[in-house]
């Protein structure tokens, strides 16, 4: 009896020493494992999904796959929006304000007081980095073109659709004015990529002294040449553009400078995908017969792409093209 309480005991108290070291020894390996794991949860530079909403890829400073034209859904929400505000056209006069003004009342303020508030002696050439001529702060320069200045959005998204335009892609326009349309290619295309030709001085001091640093593009470097006669050895020889247009400007110059200008830049335009697009008409190529018009196109090495119209979103307007591709490479 003694022996087999003694053997018993003896057994036990193995039992508990070996038990002990085992329990704690796992309860450290799992409460440092635990530890490992929460830090590694904690520090997680994993990347969040994107939104399933966002449709886009961000390439430089542009969106690469942006949306141009104005959908129908985007036309029934601000239907909507003006429906659920309640709200109604009125007639445009004046209303109250810190000082109602019309244009001219504008100039002449800005020509007599500068403004409402004003540095005045020494102070005042110290303020204005870029002062600019009141006639284009008041923008008497958007009623130049006998068509509201919503019309350059208009053909901005026509041309850019028309020819499947990138943010990557070389624009020129020939006779950009003040950039009623230039403004939306510059905002949409990537840094130095639109080009233009203008030879009026006015229009020039418009678009460089307000038109682009009132808008936040000067970062854009457009390059905007002052010329005249189709001359476009500034834009560089080995430049190639994936849309070239005149928006109204051939009108106005006689038919042999404008095949001049036509001859020069078809090497200038990308073979095949490249487009020029000309306004209203093509008297310059149609005066010379149809055959005739079609033949000399053909030995520069353009096909005509026909007639197209685009219309207005804001108000009752439709512009024409007449569109061209190279054929030749």
């Amino acid at each position: 009896m003694a022996v087999l309480s003694s053997s018993s005991s003896s057994a036990m108290q193995k039992g508990i020493v070996v038990t002990i070291p085992v329990l704690v020894l796992t309860a450290s390996l799992s409460a440092f494992i635990f530890f490992i794991l929460s830090s590694s949860l904690s520090s997680c530079s994993c990347p969040s999904s994107p939104p399933s909403s966002q449709n886009y890829a961000i390439v430089g400073d542009v969106r690469s796959e942006e949306r141009i034209s104005t959908s129908r859904e985007d036309i029934n929400w601000v239907k909507d929006l003006i429906r659920s505000n309640g709200l109604h056209m009125h007639e445009n006069v004046l209303r109250k304000g810190i000082n109602p003004r019309t244009r001219e009342q504008q100039l002449q303020d800005l020509l007599q007081y500068k403004g409402i508030s004003h540095y005045i002696g020494d102070e005042e050439s110290n303020h204005t980095a870029l002062p600019c001529p009141g006639e284009l702060l008041v923008e008497e320069h958007h009623s130049n073109y006998g068509e509201p200045w919503a019309g350059g959005r208009d053909v901005f998204e026509f041309l850019a659709d028309a020819s499947r335009l990138k943010p990557n892609a070389r624009v020129l326009e020939i006779g950009c004015g003040t950039l009623r349309v230039g403004l939306h290619f510059i905002r949409y295309l990537n840094p130095g990529n639109f080009h233009c030709l203008e030879k009026d001085e006015l229009s020039l001091m418009a678009a460089l002294r307000y038109e682009l640093p009132s808008q936040g593009l000067l970062h854009k470097r457009p390059l905007i040449v002052r010329g005249e006669d189709m001359e476009f050895s500034k834009f560089g020889s080995d430049v190639a553009y994936d849309l070239i247009y005149a928006s109204a400007v051939f009108l106005h110059m006689p038919d042999e400078l404008v095949w001049s200008g036509v001859e020069r830049l078809v090497d200038k335009l990308k073979p095949y995908e490249g487009r020029m697009f000309v306004s209203h008409n093509i008297k310059f190529c149609t005066r010379l017969g149809g055959e005739k018009c079609t033949e000399r196109l053909a030995r520069l090495g353009l096909e005509s792409l026909g007639r197209q119209t685009h219309d207005s979103l804001l108000f009752n307007h439709y512009e024409i093209w007449f569109g061209f591709r190279r054929t030749k490479g």
